[in-house]
């Protein structure tokens, strides 16, 4: 019998169209199962009773928090978000890899599809009153807990809520399937419209008013005034596991959490799946989401738990000095009705509000549990440094900033960032960038000084709309050096559109020459948001694979305010799917 024989090549190419085919089969079927999500988020004003008396905020649907947004891997999210009130407004969402949004987005990845992002005047114009604006995402490689939030002055002390993106269809959690998933979310909560708190801090110059109480989901609890039925519970069974998704959407504050004689084990950070470890406190900055899992006690316990959650400060100003608490409370399992009024009360402790030590054994903890894509080579390599600073006053004025005599102000390598009237990412697309922004932001600092140190004699800062240009897919190296001008400070730094990974960390002045070889290049921590250490330096990598324009910014809204911010500008790489798509057709106009 005559036996046929394929040439080599030809067996290669059927070998490739199988591969091929499978992929695409398999993309067919992932593609299959997404779904598409709609929301809307109706922007309007809301009575609210806190701390013995009521005042009106802005919120989404009239809630407060706001309402979830919950998605899968892979799904399409739109949502219509309305402007009812007098304010301009945006949204971000926190990173989700593929949205675009300048009142929700925190953490949601916008790939090529930066007009979803939310910052005002940098991705977009912000959403006038009885205007509407549809962001259109798909969610891409994330899983988790991210944040959403109003993205223009500080509107987001009260327009903020969840993001839930759950695994795609038959797939699950790298740990043990929880009984009850439950979000945390953290908060502030101030007696009057912080807007005119920051309105009235930047025309004087000095510090603006701290906010009166932390919240839990809303709620400043039981050791407040007036709050004892503002208090939230969660109610748990004994021998149980729960996912906690925590969120801290405080404006200005970093903030340690913890449960009363309970551990936690920490499972994910900004959405990305972590090595397991566990604790009995955490810290958690603005914009950071931590989920964790807990493990209720075996038996009924008798007792109640305070959960707790306070600041973490190390700064020279002045601060919200106060504890926000929250109750867990063990159900029977005979079903028998035990009045909380007759049980221990356990409150836990928390680290002292200025214990740097534990932060950095905590934050150094994390560790990718997946393999991490970091860059292993830099092609280029930046020294930012972050902190205060000054302006001086108008002339034949009188300011309260420090000494009194001059404003106070928050700078990246000396250069405080100003937003322009219109959006940056807009001036880009259409190449009008004459007048709105530069591409000039300096590498490094231009007059280096010990930044841990004694200061320098001059701490005035230069201002303008400076940025930076990044070729597509260029390998960034970012060491972020805290300075001692006004006082060593925490920044808990947030980057849209990309997630970065933490790659080294430590106190005083980097040392170029001995720091870098203790990187770890093997299983860094992948987030969004990251506290950059008092007294300190952090340092990050990320691929620039995401074209469009991309702020970069401290996570205190005071700082922020101040112009402890810069941006990113991406260019487009030669792949049609590499390009930033056009702008969509309700775009909301300055």
């Amino acid at each position: 019998m005559a036996t046929s024989h394929l040439p080599s090549n030809s067996i290669a190419l059927l070998f490739i169209s199988f591969f091929v085919l499978m992929l695409c089969m398999e993309y067919a079927e992932a593609e299959a199962e997404a779904e598409t999500r709609h929301y809307t988020f109706n922007i309007h004003y809301h009575n609210v009773t806190r701390l013995c008396g009521t005042r009106t905020i802005l919120s989404v649907n009239r809630r407060f928090p706001g309402p979830r947004l919950v998605a899968r891997e892979g799904d399409r999210v739109i949502v219509k978000v309305v402007n009812h009130i007098a304010n301009n407004v945006s949204i971000h969402w926190y990173e989700i890899l593929g949205l675009q949004l300048q009142y929700f987005r925190h953490g949601i990845r916008q790939l090529t599809t930066g007009w979803s992002d939310g910052p005002s005047y940098v991705t977009q114009c912000p959403i006038q009153t009885n205007q509407t604006y549809i962001y259109n995402f798909t969610i891409t490689g994330q899983r988790g807990t991210l944040l959403w939030h109003a993205h223009i002055s500080w509107l987001r002390a009260t327009i903020y809520g969840p993001i839930i993106i759950l695994p795609r269809r038959n797939e699950s959690y790298p740990f043990q399937k929880p009984h009850k998933e439950v979000t945390i979310m953290l908060g502030e909560w101030f007696n009057v419209d912080p807007e005119a708190i920051i309105s009235q801090a930047l025309q004087t110059g000095g510090g603006p008013n701290v906010s009166d109480a932390y919240t839990i989901n809303g709620l400043p609890g039981l050791l407040y005034n007036c709050s004892f039925k503002d208090t939230y519970k969660l109610k748990v069974k004994p021998g149980k596991t729960y996912l906690l998704r925590l969120i801290n959407a405080a404006l200005n504050d970093e903030l340690f959490f913890a449960i009363a004689n309970h551990t936690l084990t920490v499972v994910e950070g900004d959405a990305i799946y972590a090595k397991p470890f566990e604790t009995d406190k955490l810290l958690i900055t603005p914009g950071q989401t931590t989920n964790v899992l807990l493990k209720t006690m075996p038996e009924f316990p008798k007792a109640s738990f305070l959960m707790a959650a306070g600041p973490y400060f190390t700064g020279q100003g002045t601060f919200d000095n106060s504890t926000t608490v929250g109750i867990l409370e063990y159900q029977h399992p005979l079903g028998h009705k035990t009045h909380s009024k007759n049980l221990t009360l356990i409150r836990p402790s928390l680290p002292p509000i200025n214990s740097t030590s534990f932060v950095a054994n905590f934050t150094m903890k994390f560790r990718s549990l997946a393999s991490a894509n970091v860059p292993k080579t830099v092609d280029k390599k930046f020294f930012f440094t972050v902190g205060l600073g000054t302006s001086p006053c108008p002339e034949n004025t009188s300011c309260q900033g420090p000494n009194n005599s001059s404003k106070f102000s928050a700078s990246i390598n000396n250069v405080s960032f100003t937003l322009p009237s219109v959006a940056i990412l807009q001036a880009y697309y259409y190449g009008q960038s004459n007048g709105v922004y530069t591409t000039d932001l300096p590498a490094q600092p231009l007059s280096p000084f010990n930044y841990t140190g004694t200061p320098p004699n001059n701490t005035n800062v230069i201002n303008g709309t400076r940025t930076v240009v990044l070729a597509f897919n260029t390998s960034v190296e970012v060491v972020l050096q805290d300075t001692s001008i006004l006082g060593a400070e925490s920044h808990p730094l947030h980057l849209h559109g990309f997630n970065f990974f933490v790659v080294g960390q430590g106190f005083g002045n980097f040392d170029l020459n001995n720091d870098p070889a203790k990187f770890n290049l093997v299983d860094p921590m992948e987030r969004n948001t990251v506290g950059v250490p008092s007294g300190g330096w952090l340092a990050i990598r990320f691929f620039a694979d995401n074209p469009g324009v991309w702020l970069m910014h401290c996570h205190l809204d005071v700082h922020t305010s101040w112009g402890l911010k810069m941006a990113w500008i991406v260019l487009d790489g030669p792949a049609p799917n590499q390009k930033l798509q056009p702008p969509p057709s309700d775009l909301p106009q300055c």
